[in-house]
């Protein structure tokens, strides 16, 4: 069970309502919630010390109205002329307000500022620069972006899109007049599951892969009754419209770091020359991690497809027309997100775009490039068959491992796998970019994070190794691995890496104090429902485990590092 999320409410405006939607969530994590003074949102972001700050929040959100903190928009809304760099610089100095929340919570939302919903501003003018509401609004949002951007850990959310949910009635002057409060709760109720939304995100929570069934989801019509020549897709009919437009959808998740998958009641190789075959196909075989395409139980498959590509349960999103299948599905798989589904495939699309289940804190070039991975994964695969044993596949790959130490280029992806890593993790920590980065800085500590790449292809940042010195004793701090990378002598080349550096760090910093243990290096491991990869390694690694979860290495003894492996620093030369 997830520990409970916190979160503190500053606003200067009433949202005891949006507080009790963020709690009244049955989902994981509960959220409790604290609320700020009543219109004290500059107090509050400027005194950390004060009540409104404890107990320490993991989420604030901070939802203000644009007049109130941004004094030149209330002559905007009189309908008076104001200068855009005046309009600038007072959104600078709220951001700056803003920015020292940041080092205080694990994540800072702000929604974005919004006009009434009533009312034309300045009519045919008001999106003419320099002077309507909405130019103004514009240029004040985006500004306000561009400077909270500079903090990793705070986000503005669209809250226009909050507006549109509660129709012509989300803002109205009774709703002010009789209680502080300028949305109507259908605005409220949205706003709270971006929240949560974020919550996740920021916890490593984010689904990573999509299971789709084929027949009258991915297509139109039964493959094996038509034949894939006459399947309802693309064309001029109104339905292979929208499941085209469905595929392209699910493509642009790809570009966002998801993978695809197939569990399809079907004969395998009928489905595959329909995907490789059919001319309106957007989705090729080449944009699918794997498949299981065959007539057994669908909850079944997704539990095999899910585990030869290494992910865990929880990563997983079923998409499926029938209702049976998903509720099979449903009941049989709890950990397994199965949205409902519209009957009519016109909202395929649109229902994809709306899960929230897929925020992100940060994006990389290795989750562009995720499904190419995957597909070079099947070509090892296919490699380790044909190879005539183990070592000679291994050593096929010609695979290299590069060192880097933590660096503001690699910082974002470095948290990211750390958040995300359940499996092959030691300690599960989870810290923001900020966090990581002062935690590396510290004496005592070092950090390094491993890019895997072989003939086959570039696997991109998927490990950390971390050392820290802790009463005189040098412990391995973290030890992240992506399941991507996982039984390819990656996970000793690591230990290796860290026994080597381990020597080096005790004598740099003599910690030598005579207590015991300062000759080892030591590995505890935090288990969790998930981490039983990462302790079957050190059960088979050499290291003893002189107490439960607890393994050591005398650092007077070498440990071999993998010959199938090279390893380079970050500069391409040998470290």
């Amino acid at each position: 069970m997830s520990e409970p999320s916190h979160c503190l409410l500053i606003s200067d405006f009433t949202v005891k309502s949006f507080a009790n939607y963020l709690e009244a969530d049955e989902e994981a994590p509960a959220v409790t919630t604290s609320l700020g003074p009543f219109g004290q949102v500059e107090p509050v972001l400027i005194d950390g010390q004060s009540e409104a700050w404890k107990p320490a929040p993991e989420c604030v959100v901070v939802w203000t109205q644009p007049h109130a903190v941004v004094p030149a928009f209330g002559d905007v809304l009189q309908l008076k002329k104001v200068a855009t760099s005046t309009l600038v610089a007072e959104v600078d100095r709220y951001a700056a307000l803003v920015a020292k929340a940041a080092g205080r919570a694990r994540i800072v939302l702000v929604p974005s500022w919004v006009a009434p919903t009533a009312g034309r501003g300045w009519g045919l003018l008001d999106l003419r620069p320099g002077q309507g509401i909405q130019a103004a609004l514009g240029v004040m949002n985006t500004r306000l972006a561009e400077k909270l951007a500079e903090h990793p850990n705070v986000f503005v959310l669209d809250a226009q899109r909050w507006l549109r949910a509660g129709g012509k009635n989300a803002s109205a002057q009774k709703l002010w007049f009789m209680g502080k409060v300028p949305f109507a709760n259908e605005v409220l109720a949205e706003a709270a599951k971006d929240v949560r939304a974020a919550i996740h995100a920021v916890r490593g929570e984010t689904r990573k892969l999509i299971v789709v069934d084929l027949d009258d989801t991915m297509w139109g019509g039964i493959l094996g009754d038509v034949g894939w020549e006459h399947l309802v897709l693309g064309g001029h009919h109104h339905a292979g419209e929208a499941f085209v437009e469905f595929q392209r959808a699910l493509k642009a998740l790809t570009h966002r770091g998801l993978i695809l998958g197939i569990v399809s009641k079907n004969t395998e190789a009928v489905a595959l020359e329909a995907i490789d075959k059919h001319p309106e196909m957007h989705l090729r075989r080449g944009d699918f991690a794997g498949w299981k395409i065959n007539w057994r139980d669908k909850a079944q498959n997704i539990i095999d497809l899910a585990k030869e590509l290494r992910l865990g349960l929880q990563s997983v999103v079923f998409l499926d027309d029938n209702p049976i299948e998903r509720a099979r599905v449903r009941e049989t798989l709890p950990e397994v997100l199965v949205p409902e589904w519209p009957k009519d495939p016109m909202l395929y699309a649109e229902a994809l775009r709306s899960l929230r289940c897929f925020d992100v804190v940060s994006a990389t070039a290795e989750d562009a490039a995720r499904a190419e991975m995957y597909q070079a994964e099947r070509e090892r695969e296919h490699a380790r068959e044909e190879a005539g044993s183990v070592d000679a596949w291994l050593a096929s790959l010609e695979t290299t491992v590069t060192v880097e130490p933590l660096t503001a280029s690699n910082v974002i992806r470095t948290a990211q796998l750390l958040n995300k890593t359940n499996q092959m993790n030691l300690r599960t920590r989870r810290l923001t970019e900020k966090e990581l980065s002062a935690w590396a800085e510290e004496a005592g500590h070092r950090l390094w994070a491993f890019r895997v790449a072989d003939r086959l292809g570039d696997s991109g940042l998927t490990g950390i190794a971390g050392l820290e010195i802790v009463d005189g004793e040098c412990r391995v701090s973290d030890y992240v691995l992506s399941c991507r990378v996982m039984g390819r002598k990656v996970e000793e080349t690591l230990l290796a890496w860290l026994v080597k550096e381990a020597r080096a760090l005790v004598a740099t910093e003599k910690p030598g104090t005579g207590k015991p243990g300062t000759a080892n290096l030591v590995a505890e491991l935090l288990p969790t429902a998930k981490n039983l990869p990462c302790l079957e390694l050190l059960r088979r690694s050499g290291f003893t485990e002189e107490a439960e979860n607890r393994f050591v290495w005398p650092l007077a003894q070498d440990y071999a590092s993998p010959e199938v492996i090279r390893v380079v620093a970050g500069s391409g030369e040998e470290p």
